[in-house]
């Protein structure tokens, strides 16, 4: 069997690397993410993973993997901000408070596609606008749900997780492993 990681992110492919996995293909999928209105967290990011799944052209022995993630903050979907002010805005909102980051996760063999969800309560500290501001211009948070990463300087923000942490990154270890043994292969 052949893994293949069908993801853009870099911080995906560097979580299994971090796990000793190194013989796995990156495939990035070309899909427009669309869901219907009304989902919960959870059903947004997996319609995302499956459809990332569906979009991933794979040979015979080739098992797909695609993750979605987003950031939930009362409900509302915060995704990768658009500009620096929509970066402070999505900062701003998150300070002193607790929100949910989802990751739906697709496993796919042939026809057999098997979907699961993870949820993380992540809990900010109060910051000021200048810390904020110094962090935007790093960059960092640019290309980022929810405008920070949890293993980059972000880190700094974070007063408590409830949760897996590697579902914040981007991809639930944990779950992915369970969802592999089903198709008879393990991370470990």
């Amino acid at each position: 069997m052949q893994l293949v990681l069908a993801s853009g992110s870099p911080r995906r492919r560097e979580l299994l690397r971090q796990i000793g996995l190194t013989d796995f293909t990156v495939r990035v999928p070309d899909v427009e993410e669309r869901v219907p209105d009304g989902l919960s967290p959870r059903e947004t990011v997996e319609a995302i993973s499956r459809q990332k799944a569906q979009a991933v052209d794979a040979a015979p022995g080739e098992i797909i993997v695609t993750a979605d993630t987003m950031v939930f903050l009362d409900g509302m979907r915060l995704g990768k901000p658009r500009d620096e002010a929509d970066a402070l805005r999505m900062l701003t909102a998150l300070q002193g408070r607790t929100h949910t980051v989802c990751t739906g996760v697709t496993v796919r063999e042939g026809a057999r596609l098997l979907t699961r969800s993870e949820a993380t309560e992540v809990t900010f500290r109060p910051l000021s606008r200048e810390t904020l501001l110094r962090y935007i211009a790093t960059g960092e948070p640019m290309d980022k749900a929810g405008a920070y990463g949890l293993q980059e300087r972000g880190i700094l923000f974070i007063e408590r997780v409830e949760g897996d942490v590697s579902n914040v990154i981007g991809l639930p270890l944990p779950l992915l492993d369970a969802m592999l043994s089903e198709f008879d292969l393990r991370l470990l």
